[in-house]
C-alpha cells in the first residue's frame, strides 16, 4: 500500500491569535490522525510576516527552530515534496481564501471548499443573503459601516461581519448599550452586522462531507445555552488561555457541548 503524503497548512498571515487558533486545531489533528502505515505528514506554518516554515511538529520549539522562507522559496519546497493532498487549517480570511487559491495554482488538491466559496461563507451578511434566497429563515438585520446609523431597536445582536469564534459579538438589550456594542464589533472588522435577537432555542452545528458526489451529514453537536446566564455564545464560551498562556478550548466537556442522539427530532430536521 502506498503512503499518502499530506501537507498540513497551519498558521496565519494576519495575526498571532489566528496563528494560535490554527496551531491548536492543527496540533490535535496531527496527533489524532497519525498513522505511519497510511500517511506521511508534512507541516507548513505561515506567520503574520507572510514567511513560511516547515517544522517537524507544531510545538513552539520546533516552529522556532524551522528556517523561515519567502513565498517563492516555500513554493519551491512544496513542489519538490510530491504532496498528495493539502489539509488547510488556517482560520484567518487570507488563510481561508488566498492560501487555498495558491494550491489551485500549484494544482495540488486540498480538503474542503474552494477559495471563492470560503470568501462568501466568511462574510456573515453575504452568507446570510445566500441562504435566505434558498428559503432558509434568518433574523432580520442590517450591514453597517463605521459612519452608518443603525435602525434596529434592541434587543439586537451586534457582530463583526467577517470575524470568527464570536470575536466582537454583543447582545444589546437597551439603547444605552448600543454604542459600546458597535465600537467593540468595529475593532474586528470594517463592516458590522446588526440583527434582531431571536429568543433562545437550541444551538447545534452539523458538519457535511461529500462522498462519491453525495452529501452526507454528520451527527449534530449541541452547545449549552440558557436564557439567564448564557443567551448567546461569546468568545469565552469557545476559547480560553491556560495557565501557560496557550490557547485552548473552553467547551471541551460534556456539560458545555455534546453529541446529539441521532433519534432526537432535531437531527432529522437539521440534516434535511
Amino acid at each position: 500500500m502506498s503512503i499518502f503524503h499530506i501537507l498540513h497548512l497551519v498558521g496565519s498571515a494576519e495575526n498571532e491569535f489566528y496563528c494560535d487558533l490554527s496551531r491548536l486545531y492543527g496540533k490535535e489533528c496531527v496527533e489524532a490522525t497519525a498513522n505511519p502505515s497510511h500517511y506521511r505528514f508534512s507541516i507548513a506554518y505561515v506567520t503574520p510576516d507572510r514567511l513560511w516554515r516547515f517544522p517537524t511538529s507544531l510545538s513552539r520549539e520546533d516552529i522556532n527552530a524551522a528556517t523561515p522562507l519567502s513565498l517563492s522559496q516555500a513554493i519551491q519546497w512544496i513542489t519538490e515534496q510530491n504532496i498528495d493532498l493539502v489539509l488547510p487549517q488556517m482560520f484567518c480570511l487570507p488563510g481561508m481564501t488566498q492560501y487555498r487559491a495558491l494550491f489551485d495554482l500549484l494544482k495540488i488538491p486540498y480538503l474542503g471548499n474552494k477559495a471563492e466559496l470560503m470568501a462568501l461563507t466568511a462574510h456573515k451578511a453575504k452568507a446570510k443573503a445566500i441562504v435566505r434566497a434558498t428559503g432558509v429563515k434568518v433574523p432580520y438585520g442590517e450591514l453597517l459601516r463605521n459612519s452608518d446609523t443603525p435602525n434596529l431597536r434592541p434587543p439586537v445582536v451586534i457582530k463583526p461581519a467577517n470575524a470568527d469564534n464570536s470575536l466582537g459579538i454583543t447582545l444589546v438589550r437597551t439603547m444605552d448599550e448600543y454604542q459600546a456594542g458597535l465600537e467593540k464589533a468595529f475593532q474586528y472588522a470594517d463592516e458590522v452586522l446588526v440583527e434582531e435577537y431571536i429568543e433562545l432555542g437550541r444551538e447545534v452545528r452539523c458538519g457535511t462531507i461529500v462522498k462519491d458526489g453525495e452529501l452526507i451529514s454528520l451527527p449534530l453537536e449541541e452547545y449549552a445555552v440558557n436564557q439567564e446566564n448564557n443567551p448567546i455564545r461569546n468568545y469565552e464560551d469557545k476559547l480560553k488561555r491556560d495557565d501557560t498562556g496557550e490557547l485552548t478550548y473552553a467547551a471541551k466537556d460534556k456539560k458545555k457541548a455534546w453529541i446529539v442522539d441521532i433519534k432526537d427530532p432535531a437531527t432529522r430536521r437539521v440534516q434535511e
